[in-house]
């Protein structure tokens, strides 16, 4: 299932790219903040022996883009515009010229149809590699792209749109800086348990993400490995082989208390003494008048001497078991999957 995700026909692709005001962003950013990202190239395809290209974009054709990109119109989102650009410094201005957000604090969701329909993934590598620019220091965004079904409404894609894989970075605030790589499998869009770092400077970089057929997967950055593994330990796909008895229950002897009374300590014969005590050092007022003011009595201070409550220390329990769990049994969800 996870690497025939797209298997229902033409395949659409998606470049998102999120400003400050956007609902997927958690922390708020000034709406004075420069967001610009360029996306200069990206390419789909499926490997066997031959791989098939279903999408290849490098936006060398000038202004034809836009006769096969979409761009969403959904209601209530302030979209920006978006244009080809190699952006504000680039090596070659023809070879690098890409996709480019450019207005600051808007929503950005364009899409385009595959080249190449996909019928089956199944028994090949998935391969999704793009490269982006956020050619200004970005505190709150993300620059990634979603493979969606055939399904799509283009014109009304939005972030609640059903997906297959999204892949790529995402930025938000100094601590959330990470690479996305989330599956939807049977209804469910399942996060990378690990953790990919990405870049936050200012430069391109190219993300690549492989998927084999035999359930694993490569996370690249620049080309270099940054994270790799196998879908079922990363990604919560199944549920798990066992689980722990819900009919368990601890037995009544099962001793958890790992520490006991030491049953020879025993309380010192000084031990018991008041919390507090007339203050010895007071005197009485040399014009009291016990008849008037009645007996005098010393204020009172706390007791030096006082030691609390007398526990008898602790020992090791030598009948400690342990935290009680309740036994593993097989689990009846349990089901194996190696698609």
């Amino acid at each position: 299932e996870v690497v025939n995700a797209a298997e229902y026909g033409k395949q659409w692709y998606q470049r998102r790219v999120r400003g400050p005001t956007s609902q997927f962003v958690v922390s708020s950013s000034s709406s004075d903040m420069v967001r610009r990202v360029v996306l200069s190239s990206l390419l789909l395809a499926l490997a066997l022996c031959e791989p098939t290209v279903y999408l290849r974009e490098d936006f060398a054709d000038g202004d034809a883009w836009s006769s096969r990109w979409v761009q969403s119109e959904h209601d209530g989102k302030t979209f920006g515009k978006l244009d080809l650009s190699a952006g504000e410094f680039f090596h070659d201005a023809e070879k690098d010229v890409g996709l480019k957000t450019m207005e600051n604090a808007r929503f950005y969701a364009v899409s385009t149809e595959f080249s190449t329909p996909v019928e089956s993934t199944e028994g090949k590598t998935l391969v999704a590699q793009f490269s982006v620019k956020h050619e200004q220091k970005i505190d709150c965004g993300g620059g990634y792209l979603k493979l969606f079904p055939s399904t799509l409404d283009q014109k009304q894609m939005h972030g609640e749109s059903p997906y297959n894989i999204m892949f790529g970075p995402d930025i938000c605030g100094p601590s959330a800086r990470r690479v996305h790589v989330i599956f939807n499998y049977r209804g469910k869009n399942l996060l990378l348990k690990k953790e990919i770092r990405c870049k936050d400077d200012e430069l391109t970089h190219l993300y690549t993400l492989i998927v084999r057929a035999d359930n694993t997967y490569e996370v690249r950055i620049d080309n270099k490995k940054e994270q790799s593994g196998k879908l079922e330990e990363d990604w919560d796909f199944l549920e798990p082989k066992e689980i722990a008895d819900p009919e368990a229950t601890q037995p009544e002897d099962w001793d958890d208390n790992p520490f006991l009374d030491d049953p020879e300590d025993t309380k010192p014969e000084d031990w018991d003494q008041a919390e507090t005590i007339p203050d010895p050092e007071a005197k009485k007022p040399d014009d009291w008048d016990d008849d008037m003011d009645g007996e005098w009595e010393a204020p009172v201070i706390n007791n030096p001497d006082f030691k609390g409550e007398w526990r008898p220390k602790q020992i090791d329990n030598p009948k400690y078991q342990g935290e009680w769990e309740p036994p593993m049994i097989p689990n009846p969800n349990y089901f194996e999957d190696d698609k």
